[in-house]
């Protein structure tokens, strides 16, 4: 029997799931709330509060989506001395970080052997917590993702609503990866460990985020957003902060190493599937 004990069960991992359960596996989640952890177990999960005794016994395989701090990373905080004595026995270990662990590149293309630079504090946190989990043993394996997107997490709404804009900084862009091609990555590699492998997860296009929402301004046959420049947009820090770093990931190792073939290569693609879904085609 199979189990994954997935830590800070959230919008990857949810995508992952039904993969595995098709498989006849075991599938134990962590989150904070009760309210969540009735969400996962109508979703054929397990749940369990992170902070409470797992069942560590009885997992094979392990992915973490939890996300760092100042202080490191919270599973290894609270979980990583009882984690640590069953590392030699399981079959594969998953950790979600991010492609901001290699800093700004001026718009130049990266791949998995350029060496992380970040130059914000949450892509520091990244790399102190990949080394981290590095340092702890195991069949580790690292994905680093590029934007997120896929249902629910679509620019549609905002353009609807007519709160869009097109911010434009000169020479900016970003990479995008479809959630349901995160699970499959995670899922080729499951089937094909290579332990201390690193992973770049991002589609065949990156592109200007004012390209992305007129895109989807001219699907849904509305307008473009008006454009607004960088220097002068309302922006919360995080959100501006992601703009501090430019630069185009290669995702060959994906596909070379694991077979991958993305179901959504580019953005048009994936916002065109994503309205499908929406009106239920």
């Amino acid at each position: 029997m199979s189990v994954l004990l997935s830590f800070g069960h959230g919008y990857s991992a949810r995508a992952l799931t039904p993969l595995l359960l098709a498989r006849g596996w075991t599938v134990i989640g962590t989150t904070r709330s009760a309210q969540k952890a009735a969400a996962l177990r109508g979703e054929g999960v397990e749940p369990v509060i992170f902070g409470d005794a797992l069942p560590f016994d009885r997992v094979t395989h392990v992915l973490s989506s939890a996300g760092p701090d100042a202080d490191g990373d919270p599973v290894l905080r609270a979980y990583g001395d009882a984690l640590r004595p069953h590392l030699g026995r399981m079959a594969w270990v998953g950790y979600l970080s991010t492609t901001g662990v290699y800093g700004d590149h001026g718009g130049a293309w990266v791949d998995e052997a350029t060496p992380p630079a970040p130059s914000t504090r949450r892509g520091r946190w990244r790399e102190a917590a990949e080394a981290a989990w590095a340092e702890l043993g195991g069949p580790l394996h690292v994905f680093r993702l590029a934007g997120i997107y896929g249902p629910g997490r679509g620019p549609f709404a905002k353009v609807r609503a007519g709160t869009a804009r097109r911010i434009v900084k000169p020479g900016q862009v970003f990479s995008r990866i479809h959630v349901d091609d995160i699970a499959q990555v995670l899922l080729a590699s499951i089937d094909r460990p290579d332990p201390g492998a690193v992973y770049n997860v991002c589609d065949d296009d990156p592109a200007p985020p004012q390209d992305v929402i007129g895109h989807a301004a001219k699907l849904l046959g509305l307008p473009p957003p008006p454009e607004v420049a960088f220097e002068t947009a309302e922006m919360t820090p995080m959100a501006r902060s992601f703009y501090a770093e430019s630069k185009r990931v290669r995702n060959d190792r994906i596909k070379r190493d694991l077979g991958v073939r993305l179901r959504y290569p580019d953005y048009r693609v994936g916002l065109a599937d994503l309205l499908r879904r929406e009106r239920g085609d």
